[in-house]
């Protein structure tokens, strides 16, 4: 898979997460469709696409028994990086701890990474 397929398996499972585990209406960018993302964002998916992709394949399958609090963490981290890659000063939220995302966003992130680990088997 290209990082460029990568980033829309990284934004349409961002999406589905968001659907799934957001309490109410979430905000309209949170689940704008992949033509209508900012360049930035693109790159950021897709970069951390490649993370996650490199990371399961150098545990030589063993990412498999991290658990989703694990999974989800790798990806926030990764994500995280991203944020202060493309801005210089990032909103708090862009950049917040693990612990400090809502369980939405945490429980999206640890969807993304199992979409990931499925796309590479």
């Amino acid at each position: 898979m290209s990082q460029t397929e990568g980033a829309q398996l990284f934004r349409e499972n961002w999406i589905a997460g968001v659907r799934r585990h957001f309490p109410g209406e979430p905000k309209a960018g949170y689940v704008t469709p992949w033509e209508d993302t900012p360049e930035w964002e693109r790159q950021a998916a897709g970069s951390v696409y490649e993370q996650v992709r490199h990371f399961i394949e150098i545990s030589g399958g063993n990412a498999a028994r991290l658990s989703r609090e694990q999974k989800s963490r790798f990806v926030a981290t990764c994500w995280t990086a991203q944020m202060f890659k493309h801005f210089e000063d990032p909103k708090p939220g862009y950049v917040a701890d693990w612990p400090d995302l809502p369980s939405w966003q945490q429980e999206t992130d640890a969807d993304i990474f199992e979409a990931i680990e499925e796309s590479l088997s």
